[in-house]
């Protein structure tokens, strides 16, 4: 059986490959000074508790929970309520754009997903939320320079799921694998 080298018995170039390639957003030198991810969940700036937000927020957990029972349309007009009763919230167009996705709706979701970048600001966990949401639709329509910077953006926020993302559609990465696996499978036929 071969044996496993650790990173420490890699020379500092290669040690400088690896991290190019497993960590697309980093320039040089340690990646974990270039990601000081906070271990705290991100969150969104607090909401001022008027009447609106309360009805609006109520209205989305109720769309929300539709969604995820497979009831799409009703879910849409719970959320189009609370838009109506609190347009200035962003977590309503991102939840609403992840049912736009489940209905296969990419082109609303986008809309949403715009919205919900507008208003947040594209920071905060409804942001970050919103980045990776873009980041996969980009993904899936094959708009890889768009995917990545949506993915860049939200990794910077500390999503380990872009940063997973990023890695993904690497090509160094990507190449490295394969020729991980033709090696494993040529060592696996000796």
């Amino acid at each position: 059986m071969p044996q496993r080298l650790s990173r420490d018995q890699l020379s500092e170039k290669d040690q400088k490959v690896l991290d190019s390639i497993f960590n697309p957003l980093q320039i040089g030198g340690n990646a974990h000074e270039v990601y000081d991810i906070k271990s705290e969940e991100l969150v969104d700036p607090p909401e001022e508790q008027t009447e609106e937000v309360k009805e609006s927020a109520r209205l989305e957990l109720e769309a929300v929970e539709l969604a995820e029972k497979g009831d799409t349309e009703n879910a849409l007009r719970l959320f189009q309520q609370a838009i109506d009763v609190c347009p200035r919230r962003a977590t309503l167009y991102n939840n609403r754009a992840q049912t736009y996705r489940l209905m296969g709706n990419d082109h609303a979701a986008l809309e949403d997903l715009e919205k919900a970048l507008q208003l947040s600001g594209g920071i905060g966990r409804t942001g970050c939320q919103a980045l990776c949401q873009r980041g996969v639709l980009h993904r899936k329509l094959e708009d890889l320079d768009a995917a990545r910077h949506d993915f860049e953006a939200a990794a910077k926020l500390g999503s380990k799921f872009a940063r997973d993302q990023l890695i993904e559609i690497n090509p160094y990465a990507a190449l490295c694998n394969q020729m991980l696996h033709d090696a494993f499978l040529k060592m696996a036929q000796n």
